[in-house]
């Protein structure tokens, strides 16, 4: 499971791959989710690769992933901005605070995204409620 979130650590979209799919095949899906243009993308390891980061460079968008431990010549990593990834971590804690989504007892693909859009729904509404 792969999301897009905003500034607050709230999801946007989400995509679905298998188990055994690599991080980075998910970053085209992820950038063609139809909301605003990112500035930064945060992400960790998996997600480095030089196609990855040339793809991000060509949209406009900041690549704010640290290098894998293999790399012969890593890229700079602003680690400063990187601090703000708990705020991704703490939205996957929060979907996975339902057990149906931690779990995964969904038998298909298409019922596990909509009860992921129902969770997400969830996590949105205390924003749209008067808290007076």
């Amino acid at each position: 499971m792969h999301a897009r979130a905003d500034g607050q650590g709230r999801p946007l979209g989400f995509v679905l791959t298998g188990g055994e799919t690599s991080d980075y095949a998910a970053v085209p899906a992820l950038l063609a989710i139809p909301v605003s243009k990112p500035r930064l993308f945060l992400a960790d390891k998996g997600y480095d690769g030089d196609f990855v980061r040339q793809e991000l460079l060509i949209h406009g968008i900041k690549p704010v992933i640290p290098p894998k431990a293999n790399r012969k010549h890593p890229p700079s990593c602003d680690f400063q901005a990187y601090r703000d990834r708990n705020r991704i971590e703490r939205m996957f804690n929060r979907l996975k605070q339902f057990r149906r989504i931690a779990t995964r007892y969904d038998k298909t693909r298409k019922s596990f995204e909509a009860f992921l859009s129902l969770a997400a729904a969830k996590i949105w509404l205390p924003y749209f409620v008067n808290r007076t």
